[in-house]
Parts: structure tokens; sequence; C-alpha cells
């Protein structure tokens, strides 16, 4: 019989791109072709005896279960996707063409690896979801934690944290820090001899394992490391390197590669560009709603938190005080010391104001030397005036201003909810007349009412 020249020769099927595996009833390879070993990292002789479902993600076994039965009963199965854990503990997506073989009572299937494929459409669903994240997002930590879940599509992300690094004041912070076994770092200085900071300072990604200690620096190989994995990028902007994301994982596994580098570098471009925004958004709300020299609410804000106040006042039946507040013969001391040392003095007067009142209650800048406080629930009037007085004794204590001592005497006008008024306009327009017959009675007191029908309460 004459030989066919073009007959494949035995070893045909080893060259394959695609592998070959023959499972028998009892899920166990009988036979795999040599390009099992590039997909799966293992040699044809350490799977052949294995059970296929070991091999598969612990996630995707029941459905990889029931498709086997289904190819089992005869359906054809060309286009089933699984994943599974190669022998370096990586994932790698499968798709399978499988038949059962009644004769042989064996299972005949392709294996075609797509974890290319599966890798870049993942990272362009998570581009998109990061960017409306981006738009969506209400703050920071809202976020962060969206980030955090898209990342965790793509890589073990069970331990992950942002570093924010606010070049200004040289400090490194972490907003957002969920780990399994260690609390957030404290803020640190970029020069900190930790992991974090190398980025910061080098404005390159970072991967810490095993395998790749012993090739790093050896001031990084000095810095404690809790964590087996740990795989940081940088979130780099046009001003620089505002950051770092980072992943880190206690067990082998939950590894990281040069692949998840890779990956997780290709995404720091947007997340920096969504947190530079919501930044700016936060910047934005800031200075619509706080006073830029103090950093206390603005007059928009406080009525807002006035309204919000009478409104809960009037459905619970409590009281509530204002209490208006100027600052006597503060004109002097621009006059005296310059404008400068007049700003330096009303940030310390926040400050002071800040600290005589609960955490509940609101602070709030009119403008120039004018004060405004909210103190809700009330349970007496006794309450307002104590603060009032003790507002009075804190600002009657010396300001350093440029190394000599300056006492304030404030003005302060109170009116209470609802003996004064029952809008806020009434309160407001109540407090600062008040207060105005306060100043003209000598200042360095506080006043209550004023109307021709009341004695004056001057205290």
């Amino acid at each position: 019989m004459k030989t066919n020249p073009y007959a494949p020769s035995n070893n045909i099927v080893d060259l394959l791109l695609d592998a070959i595996c023959v499972v028998d009833k009892a899920g166990r390879f009988v036979f795999v072709s040599a390009a099992c070993e590039r997909i799966f990292g293992y040699t044809a002789e350490e799977m052949v005896g294995k059970t296929m479902i070991e091999l598969v993600f612990p996630e995707d076994r029941a459905r990889t279960l029931q498709a086997a039965s289904e190819i089992m009963s005869g359906t054809i199965k060309p286009n089933f996707e699984n994943r599974y854990v190669r022998k370096d503990g990586q994932i790698v997506h499968i798709m399978w063409s499988a038949r059962w073989s009644e004769d042989d009572q064996l299972r005949i299937a392709v294996a075609h690896d797509i974890s290319e494929r599966k890798r870049s459409e993942s990272m362009q669903s998570a581009l998109y979801a990061i960017s409306e994240a981006a738009h969506l997002a209400k703050d920071l930590p809202g976020l962060f934690e969206k980030i955090h879940s898209i990342l965790g599509q793509l890589l073990p992300a069970i331990n992950f944290f942002v570093a924010l690094y606010d070049e200004q004041n040289d400090q490194l912070s972490f907003p957002y820090h969920i780990d399994e076994r260690h609390q957030a770092p404290a803020p640190h200085k970029r020069d900190a001899l930790t992991l974090s900071a190398e980025i910061i300072r080098t404005g390159q990604a970072l991967l810490l394992s095993p395998e790749t200690l012993a090739t790093l620096p050896e001031h990084v190989q000095a810095i404690d490391c809790a964590s087996l994995y740990w795989l940081g990028v940088p979130l780099n902007s046009h001003k620089g390197t505002i950051g770092a994301l980072v992943v880190q994982s206690y067990t082998y596994g939950a590894r990281y590669t040069d692949k998840d580098k890779e990956l997780l570098q290709f995404v720091s471009t947007q997340v920096a560009t969504a947190i530079e925004r919501q930044q700016l958004l936060s910047r934005l709300q800031f200075m619509a709603q706080y006073d830029q020299l103090t950093h206390l609410p603005n007059r928009a804000l406080l009525y807002d938190r006035l309204h919000t106040a009478l409104a809960k006042a009037h459905r619970e039946r409590t009281q509530l005080s204002l209490l208006f507040l100027d600052l006597d013969k503060f004109k002097q001391v621009n006059d005296t010391f310059g404008h400068a040392i007049g700003d330096l003095l009303l940030q310390m007067v926040a400050n002071r104001l800040r600290q005589c009142v609960r955490e509940a209650d609101t602070v709030a800048r009119l403008g120039g030397d004018e004060f405004v406080v909210l103190l809700e629930d009330c349970h007496s009037p006794d309450h307002a005036l104590l603060v009032a007085e003790k507002i009075r004794l804190a600002l009657n204590q010396p300001f350093d201003l440029g190394g000599q001592p300056h006492t304030v005497l404030p003005s302060i006008g109170v009116a209470l909810y609802p003996q004064h008024g029952g809008d806020a306009q009434q309160l407001l327009s109540h407090a600062d007349y008040a207060m105005y017959m306060a100043k003209k009675s000598g200042g360095n007191r506080f006043q209550t009412t004023f109307e021709p029908n009341h004695p004056l309460e001057s205290y």
C-alpha cells in the first residue's frame, strides 16, 4: 500500500496551540496534549490521573459539573467558558469545545486559552465603571469604595488601600484602608521608610513577592512588609504623583504578578483623574459653603442649618438659641497691626469659639468680625447664657499677636426659640439687635431682650 506523504505524524496533536483533553466518566484526565503545560502549568504526567474538577476555579465548579453532566447526556458544548487555577496560582480563562463518546465512555474536549481576551474586556469594563463612578460618587470615600469593588473583579483585592499625598503639607495619608489584619498607617512624610512613600518618591510601581524581593534595591528590601505579596502603583497626574493604589495578600492563594502590575497601572491613570475630579468638586463645595479665612460655615450654610434646626425644633417641640457676636474695636487691630494680623486674630477667635460649643452646634462667620453661634437642643434658656459667658471669658484671655498680647472684648446678642421668633430671619434680627444694644451698653457683655415692654437683660 502506498504511503500518503501528507499524513500527519503521531505527535502532530502536540503541535497544536489549543489543548486536547480526554476525561473519563469519573472526571479524571486520561490523556492531555503538550499544550496543556503552556495553558495550565502542569506537565502531561502531572495532569493524567487528576480529577478535572480540582483544577477548576472554586466559584466555577458547580456550573462546570452541570455542563459535564449535560455533555455526557449527549449535548454538544462548543463554547463553554470557565476558569482554571494554574499550577503557579494564576487564574486562566478557558473556552471549551466538548462532546461525549458513548463508545469509548470518554469526554473529549479542546481547550482554548481566552485569558488575554477576558483581560482586555475586563480592563475596558473597569475603565468605564471608574469613569461612571467618578461622575456619580458624592464624596471621596464613596469613590474609593466603588474603585475597590471594581478592582476586586480584576485581581485579588480583599486587602486594598488608597494613599494620597498632600505636597503642600508634605503628608501622606490613608483615607481608604481595608485590611483583614492591620489598621491604617498613621500619616507620615514622603521621606519615611515605607513602601507607600517609596512609590510617591519614585513615581514607579512596586511589586514585592518571595520571587521578586531579592531583585529589589537594598533599601526597599529593608522596609518592613507584613504581607506575603504587596503591589502598589502610583497615581500620576499632570501635577505629579498624587498618591498610590495598593493591594496586598497574606497567602500564596492570592498572589500578584507582573501582569497584575500592568493591569493596575493601566487603570491607575483613570483612577487619578477620578480622584482629582472629586477633590475639585469638594473644593468648590467648600468654597460655596465655608468662609475661606476661618474655615467656618458661611452665611449660606448657616441659613441652611438654621432652617433645618428650626424644622426639627418645631417638630419635636424643643428649643434652640442663636448668639450673634461682634468684636469690639476690631478695626483698631487692623489699623495698628495691619490686615495680616487682623486675619490671624479672626482665625484664633474662630478656634476659641469652636472650643466653647458642642460638636453638634454650629459656629459661622457672616463676614468682617461678625460671628453667629447656633445652639441646638437647648433644654433651657440658661444653657445659651452659660455658653455666651463661656465665650466672653474665652475671648477675654490674651491673644498673642506678633509677640504682643491682645485682649478681644466681645458683644453678644442672644435670641431664643420660640420666645424671640419663629423663623430664621426673626431670630437673626433679634440676636443682631441685642448684640447692638450690648455694644451700646459698653461691650464685653451679652444681652437677650430689648423690646419696650421687657426690661433689658444685660450681663
